[in-house]
Parts: C-alpha cells; structure tokens; sequence
C-alpha cells in the first residue's frame, strides 16, 4: 500500500560511515543500535553492519536484545546498557545477552545466577548509570568489558572530555586485559587517546554530525519525505492551519503535504521548519497537523504527487533539527511506525 511518508534507510552510507568511524578513531566500532537503531530498524541496520565485520552491538532495554538475538542468531556479542534490571537475569541468559553492570544491587544480583560474561560501567562525571570511580569493583570472574560514557563530546573544546577521558584511563587500570569502551560518536572525532579498545557510535552511524552539525566525511543514512496531497492558492489576509498559525500578507502557493506530528514531524517545525522542494528550501507554515503540513512552494514548479524531503541528502539531518529546536537524535527517534522504512544499497 502506498502512503504519502516514507523513510529511505541508506545503507551504502551506512557501511560508508561504519568504515569511516573507524578510520577516524583508529578502533574498531561496536555500533549502538538501541531504539531501533536509532528508529532506522535494529535487525536490517545490524544485519548490514555484520556483514561489513562488526561483532558486538550495544542496546539499551532487555527487549531489545531478546529481538535482536533471534534475528541475528548466536555469533554477534550484544550488551545490554541498562544492566540487570528486577528478574532481568534469567532472560539475559536465556538470550545469551551481556548486562552493562551499573552499581552493586546488578552486580550482586549477576553473579548469585551464575550469569558470566558481562560489562561494567565506570561513572567518570555524567551521574547518570554506572559506578563511582571509587566505588568500582575490584575484578572479578566473566568482567569482559568496562566502559564509560562521555557527557560533552559534542564540544571538542569542553575541559569536562579530558577530565573524565583520564578519570576512564586511570579506573579502567584495575581491570588488566577486559576491554575498554570510552569514545561514543562524537568521542571518536577527539583524538587517538579517547579510542582505547572500541569505540561506541550511534548517531554518527546514521548521518547525524559529532558536533550537531554536518560532516563531511559522513554520509546521511536516512531520507524521511512526504507526498504533495494538494496544492492552492492562498490570497493576501487568508490563513493557513489551526488557530491561523499563517496569515498571508501576499498571494501564496501552498502545497500540503503528508506528513505530521503522528509520523513523528515534530510541532515546533511550524516555526523555522523548513523542506527541500523544486530544488531549493522551502519554509512550512503555520502549525503541523497530526496528518499534514503546509508548504511555500511559491513560484516553483511543484504539482501533485511531488515529494519534499524534510531531512535527507538535501535537508541535513542537523540542519533540520536546529530549525526545529532539537537534535537529530530526536528527528530520527520520532519517526513512527505508520511510515514505513525503505531500505536501499
């Protein structure tokens, strides 16, 4: 059936960006594919990112892992960021998944099921999941990996990277041949020193800049668009959308396209938002519907059945989310599950 949005996943640029990660951190990526890959899908994202060589994949919430394991079957190691969580042991085991152990309540409750090989995560400043520096664990038998996450690797200039980059070194000493995980996306762009053993990319993997901002030695991954519904002619003191979001001081050509808040275009487009058509920028105005938007297509060749594209090769993924007051993690993480995903490459 068609629909009038849809997501192109590229997966070319995927494996391109993958390849590239790697070349810049000078590390072997284990890519973070939690919350469905960023919403791009866990199974075709892993699926391809295993056939250019990665082994080991990071997710978030045991659900995730249970899914991914069946699709991808024994080989790949699968790490699961919130630990051991309530009766979480037993189903870690059965799908042969690895907890991210955070403090001691995980760590006890691991080691009373007898549940081997796991990772341990070191708190270097974020106070968010993992032990304190001093409060980490002495080693301790099936500890494969110890990590620690960055809080402000998208400012390269930030004192903070440094601090917790050389609190991560000095923890991760009391854990002799385990495995070392600092760098995320934006840690692999900081220099050698941050790599350690593997590094961790997410957004980077799909498209999104280390800065917020585009890169050029990555490629966009994903392409969400809509379909041109309708066109009109709007004159001089008419609105356009709910609660006369728009009112035009000058006849306007407008296209509505199909695409809204339910497929996960954000609201607070309907300020700076912004859309490739015809080849150039166009600004969407007034409100996002749930089902709609409204675009400018004055004076461009526009006709029915034409799509924009809200983010993709044309509209960069960060460019769009600034327009809208966010960050591409969020863009993506929104689309929802009534826009299907088209996978190419």
């Amino acid at each position: 059936m068609t629909t009038p949005a849809s997501l192109t996943v590229d997966l070319n640029a995927l494996s391109h960006n993958f390849h590239a990660l790697e070349a810049i951190s000078g590390a072997p990526a284990h890519p973070v594919v939690k919350a469905d890959s960023y919403g791009l899908g866990a199974v075709p994202v892993a699926k391809r990112l295993m056939a250019e060589g990665a082994r080991t994949f990071f997710v978030a919430r045991l659900a995730e892992g249970v899914a991914l394991r069946a699709a991808l079957g024994p080989e790949p190691t699968i790490y699961v960021l919130d630990g051991c969580v309530g009766d979480a042991p037993a189903a870690l085991k059965a799908a042969d998944l690895r907890p991210i152990l955070n403090h001691g309540d995980q760590l006890t409750a691991w080691r009373s099921a007898h549940g081997g090989a796991c990772g341990l995560q070191i708190d270097t400043g974020m106070n968010r999941l993992g032990f304190r520096v001093e409060d980490a664990p002495e080693p301790f038998e099936g500890l494969e990996l110890v990590m620690s996450h960055l809080a402000c690797a998208d400012d390269p200039a930030e004192p903070m990277n440094r601090r917790q980059r050389d609190a991560f070194a000095a923890a991760a000493t009391r854990y002799p041949g385990v495995t070392r995980s600092f760098a995320n996306s934006g840690g692999c762009f900081l220099g050698a020193d941050y790599a350690f053993d593997t590094v961790r990319p997410g957004i980077c993997l799909y498209g999104g800049g280390p800065e917020a901002r585009p890169d050029d030695r990555l490629k966009p991954v994903a392409a969400l668009t809509a379909q041109v519904l309708q066109l009109r002619d709007v004159r001089a003191g008419e609105s356009v959308g709910y609660s006369r979001g728009f009112v035009a001081s000058m006849p306007r050509r407008i296209a509505t396209c199909g695409a809204g808040y339910a497929d996960g275009v954000l609201r607070s487009n309907g300020g700076e938002g912004q859309v490739w058509a015809a080849g150039a920028l166009r600004p969407i105005l007034g409100r996002v519907s749930m089902d709609v938007i409204a675009v400018d297509v004055t004076g461009a060749d526009v006709t029915l059945g034409d799509t924009v594209e809200l983010f993709g090769a044309n509209r960069m993924l960060d460019d769009a989310a600034r327009a809208a007051g966010t960050i591409g993690y969020e863009l993506l993480t929104s689309i929802t599950p009534r826009v299907p995903r088209r996978y190419v490459g």
